[in-house]
């Protein structure tokens, strides 16, 4: 008889914990506000916590996991997920420091770094090597684009999508879990006759993943909730492991992480998400908004507490946040109570066009700054980057140091993803798209080069043995290499990390960088950083799965320059601004077209997610905001067009605005 037919007979004994009895060492009730404590004293069961902006939700999660832990619950039975890497450390952090080493044995992490974590340990189950190489999305795009070389596809004949375009639409395939040619139709609708093709290539790119022994980012959560439903007794492994869940920004969850979640907790029910609905803004990347507000009925008898109580922004902005949000229809609706004193109304100013905007914000910024605000506390806030421009050129013309929250992370860069490349190789021979981007550093190496010396190293040829065909000019540099290869697969060397980076930096790579860099001394610098950085990882297979999770895409800002004792403004589309406050706030560009975007009105509850981003960045200000809007907007061909004010604005009541109006001075002449 099979374990599965024992199971169906199974009755069930409830196994109790023994636990000593012990005072508990934090009080709960001075910590936390009223509604703080219900939710972090609730009984077992189906939990949804609705928490306000700046209401304290991290500190909520924090004291329940403490509560749990102190209430007899093992630490290493709790599954706490986030969706950043900070937001996971914070959190544990916090609760060593209210109960001691206990909190170390949480799991804790993002839902990527939890299904890498699982897959390591069952991957063979699935086909591949627990040795698995992790593909970002550049990674991601070369393979697809290989893929695409096999098929034999003329892209010359035809427009046909590039390997990085095709990923994005992979990745909202599954992140949606909708079928391809639904992704196709709704958002790429100039490439849907060529669904069959597209299909092909994507059946192509999951083989040959699987033959390279490799997973995308978005395979460690298919092959995480495949390996769930396939193999009964690893579900039932995880099921009686986690016997609490808790999510955090769980708004934000996509369709393939609620069924993570309720696969998880689908025995135990002991299940506690947290988020705030009205910050749910995530639809373009897939996140689910249904899943927040479906919770109730996928979990009957569900438990809903509400965190309403404020204490970032003062009392007059929350009335504005509150408004802001009203007219949305699906919702939980909640009220933000401020506990802070009275400040000034948040101020509308309407400007002739986007230069006097630009000037007033300019003009407004060093007046706050000689108030005594530092330009650290600043933030201008927008829907789109293209809102920013005149501002740019205006700070640029007063000399106001800023920057923009965009551009490539410190892992996402060329000279970065080399390096890790040689390790990736290193440690897996089979790893196709690092050999290949090895090779073409060397000097004659161009691609078609590569796909052919990759065929032979597939076939069994040692890298000695093919010296003789490459390129006359690559011959030294391939010569290097075969030597540096061998040093980095000696015991003594291939699980550190750290001793790796630097001899392929002093072997092979320093030279490049000299040869292809006008920055190499920065460059090198940045080496150096991610030589210090890997000396914290026991295996080198660690430190890649980590380097290739953090290139990934991720709501956390890596790429703040170290300038604790410089100035700087913030300019940041609404979106990266999510979780972050400043004492002042500047959202510019509230016109209708603009915020809310043309584009996002034309999709299904694209208006409520509009009014929801808005709301998110009222949220922001801690002591004042300002909304402005031009009058006048000019388009690509230099025309002038009148603009309506945003919508978001005309549903706010007057009385909680005070209105500027402007007047130029122009001096004396």
């Amino acid at each position: 008889m099979s374990l599965e037919t024992y199971a169906t007979m199974a009755q069930e004994y409830v196994l109790k914990l023994f636990q000593r009895a012990t005072p508990l060492r934090i009080d709960y009730a001075a910590a936390l506000n009223p509604q703080q404590l219900a939710a972090v004293q609730a009984p077992a069961g189906p939990m949804l916590v609705i928490a306000g902006a700046g209401s304290g939700k991290t500190r909520t999660l924090t004291y329940r996991v403490a509560w749990l832990i102190e209430h007899g619950v093992p630490p290493d039975r709790i599954l706490l997920m986030t969706f950043t890497n900070k937001a996971a450390r914070e959190m544990l952090r916090r609760v060593e420091h209210l109960l001691g080493g206990e909190a170390g044995r949480v799991w804790g992490g993002t839902f990527h770094h939890v299904g890498n974590r699982i897959l390591r340990r069952h991957a063979r189950l699935l086909g591949y090597g627990n040795d698995y190489t992790i593909l970002d999305r550049e990674d991601a795009g070369d393979l697809i684009n290989a893929c695409l070389a096999d098929a034999r596809i003329d892209t010359t004949k035809e427009r046909f999508p590039k390997g990085d375009v095709l990923a994005e639409v992979f990745s909202l395939v599954v992140n949606t879990e909708r079928p391809l040619g639904e992704v196709l139709g709704q958002q790429y609708p100039y490439f849907s006759h060529l669904a069959g093709q597209i299909a092909e290539v994507q059946r192509t790119y999951a083989q040959r993943k699987l033959k390279t022994n490799a997973m995308d980012y978005d395979d460690l959560l298919v092959n995480w909730l495949r390996l769930m439903r396939e193999h009964t007794d690893v579900r039932d492994l995880y099921q009686r492991r986690f016997q609490h869940v808790l999510v955090d920004e769980y708004q934000d969850t996509n369709r393939l992480q609620a069924d993570l979640v309720d696969t998880l907790a689908a025995q135990h029910r002991n299940v506690m998400v947290v988020g705030d609905d009205s910050q749910s803004i995530f639809s373009w990347r897939g996140a689910n908004f249904r899943n927040i507000i479906t919770f109730p009925q996928r979990y009957a008898g569900a438990r809903i507490f509400k965190i309403e109580t404020n204490y970032r922004s003062v009392p007059q902005i929350l009335a504005v946040a509150n408004e802001a949000i009203r007219a949305n229809v699906h919702q939980f609706p909640k009220e933000l109570r401020a506990v802070r004193k009275s400040g000034p109304k948040p101020w509308l100013l309407s400007c002739m066009d986007d230069d006097q905007q630009a000037q007033f914000v300019a003009q407004r910024i060093l007046e706050l700054r000689d108030e005594g605000c530092r330009l650290n506390d600043i933030a201008v806030l927008y829907r789109s980057h293209f809102h920013c421009l005149e501002v740019q050129m205006e700070l640029a013309r007063r000399n106001i140091p800023f920057i923009v929250t965009s551009g490539l992370r410190f892992f996402e860069q060329a000279h970065i993803k080399d390096v890790a490349a040689f390790l990736r190789f290193a440690i897996n021979p089979g790893d196709e798209l690092a050999f290949k981007r090895v090779a073409r550093l060397l000097p004659g190496i161009g691609g078609k080069t590569a796909d052919k010396l990759w065929a032979a190293v597939a076939a069994g040829q040692t890298l000695a043995a093919l010296t003789a065909g490459v390129p006359a000019k690559a011959r030294p540099a391939w010569q290097q290499l075969t030597a540096t290869m061998d040093e980095l697969r000696e015991e003594t060397v291939r699980n550190r990390p750290s001793e790796m980076i630097r001899r392929v930096v002093e072997c092979l790579y320093d030279d490049y960088l000299k040869a292809h860099y006008t920055n190499y001394t920065s460059r090198l610098e940045d080496l150096n950083q991610l030589q210090s950085f890997a000396q914290r990882f026991a295996t080198t297979e660690a430190f890649l799965s980590e380097l290739s999770l953090m290139t990934n895409l991720e709501v956390e800002d890596e790429t703040a320059p170290a300038m604790e004792d410089e100035e700087y403004l913030r300019l940041s589309t609404v979106h990266q601004a999510k979780g972050q406050e400043w004492t002042a706030v500047f959202v510019i560009s509230l016109a209708e077209g603009l915020f809310p975007s043309a584009k996002s009105l034309a999709q299904p509850d694209g208006e409520e997610e509009e009014r929801r981003l808005f709301y998110v960045a009222v949220t922001r200000a801690k002591d004042e905001l300002y909304l402005s809007f031009p009058l006048v907007r000019r388009s690509s061909t230099g025309q002038e067009t009148l603009q309506k004010p945003s919508r978001f604005i005309g549903e706010i009541p007057p009385g909680l605005l005070e209105v500027l109006k402007l007047n130029m001075d122009y001096g004396h002449y």
